[in-house]
């Protein structure tokens, strides 16, 4: 994987220092191994920690198509546990030409927090053992099962039950379909919105992470920010409804602050290229003149396989 070939292209110039990995990398992680030192999550870690804390690399997350890495930052005494993705370890994408995986992670989280809504965990883009990367704060699972909110099934029921969301029939093998849903979550629904904002390509089940006392964070964020529609979710439950007044003052309000001069749109220009911020725009625009969820385009397939 640290060969060059996995190093897109024509990326910013933001990027241009890019390092070469230093070596072979790690063999599989094992978050729970004793020899690592104790680490925490006690919230929203401050990126400042992420950004210059010593960056340990413990081992590799396996079933990933790029490089992810368990790893261990620390800073003045405190320890927490993190996750690296180094540019050098992304395979390329055709239709994202320009930029990196890590920097639209980063430029996702950035969103998410002038939202303040906290749906993606602190992510910071830094150097590390393999070069420039991505590192995101690490959401342990909560250690009692009846935490874990239910956010996601396949019923047999024709309609969905009260508190869930239909998205579509999903074939389940023998010539079978069951109804997809999802759950009437108000978490849930933010994470609807803020995916039509940043263009997601990819949310899948797998990238909803059970966290303390029932709450759940967004991952995964590589592949946003296209200029063209590329919105595949598995939140179309909320399809075409009105949007909330939560959520257009939270959309007037990323307009705002989208304004030419301002330091949110200094910031993604560092990440993301002139014509992907002028779609942001334009798709935050779009929201606020429907008031509505966005539907399928049906021009392109909308939802991501696999779904998980």
């Amino acid at each position: 994987m640290p060969a060059p070939e996995r190093i897109p292209t024509g990326r910013l110039s933001a990027m241009e220092h890019t390092a070469e990995p230093a070596g072979p990398l790690p063999g599989p992680a094992d978050p729970q191994d004793p020899a690592a030192p104790a680490a925490e999550r006690t919230g929203s870690l401050p990126g400042a920690f992420l950004a210059e804390g010593e960056l340990t690399v413990r081992g590799r997350i396996q079933e990933a198509s790029n490089a992810v890495l368990y790893c261990t930052v620390e800073r003045d005494g405190r320890s927490a546990a993190c996750v690296y993705k180094p540019v050098a370890g992304e395979r390329p994408l055709w239709d994202f030409p320009d930029g990196t995986l890590a920097q639209r992670e980063v430029a996702a989280y950035e969103i998410s927090r002038a939202c303040g809504w906290d749906l993606i965990p602190t992510t910071v883009l830094r150097d590390g053992p393999f070069g420039t990367g991505m590192v995101q704060e690490w959401i342990a699972p909560p250690g009692d099962a009846d935490e874990v909110p239910e956010l996601l099934a396949l019923v047999a029921d024709e309609e969905p039950a009260p508190g869930w969301k239909a998205v579509g029939r999903a074939e389940i093998g023998e010539g079978r379909t069951a109804l997809l849903v999802h759950a009437d979550h108000p978490r849930l629904r933010r994470l609807a919105v803020l995916d039509a904002v940043i263009n997601n390509g990819d949310r899948k089940g797998g990238h909803l992470l059970p966290g303390a006392g029932g709450e759940f964070f967004a991952i995964d964020h590589g592949v946003t920010f296209n200029s063209a529609d590329k919105l595949r979710t598995l939140l179309w439950g909320w399809a075409g409804e009105p949007l909330t007044e939560e959520a257009l003052a939270v959309l007037r309000g990323l307009k705002e602050s989208l304004a030419d001069s301002g330091p949110l749109t200094a910031r993604l220009a560092e990440l993301i290229t002139d014509d992907e911020i002028a779609a942001l725009r334009a798709r935050i625009d779009g929201l606020l003149r429907s008031g509505r969820h966005p539907e399928p385009s049906g021009e392109w397939p909308a939802i991501p396989w696999p779904p998980v």
